[in-house]
């Protein structure tokens, strides 16, 4: 029962980050900082998550493999985050507004 209150304690907080880490995406004017709201909430909602169904599996197979997952999350997405951003830099993408979609929402629909 205690496994269980504290797994979800982690999983809300995951469930959380990434709900955060997708307005952030959504909201921000360029691509840089849509980037940067992502690589952060991103890993840390994943490692949230999975840390938190970690405790919920027990540990077993699905455990080791939650293991894996989780350090392979930790280690891939903020270098797959530095790799975009370098790209980026180096075709000279400029920190100009990207269109918002959501601004417009609800005005003459």
């Amino acid at each position: 029962m205690l496994l269980d209150i504290l797994g979800w304690c982690l999983i809300l907080p995951g469930c959380g980050f990434l709900l955060i880490g997708a307005i952030g995406v959504l909201r921000m004017p360029d691509f840089y900082t849509r980037l940067h709201a992502a690589g952060l909430t991103d890993t840390m909602g994943a490692s949230f998550l999975a840390a938190g169904m970690l405790l919920q599996a027990g540990l077993n197979l699905t455990g080791l493999k939650l293991v894996l997952m989780l350090i392979f999350v930790i280690f891939t997405s903020p270098i797959a985050a530095h790799a975009l951003i370098n790209a980026a830099f180096t075709a000279k993408l400029g920190m100009g507004r990207i269109d918002d979609r959501t601004a417009d929402r609800g005005k003459g629909e």
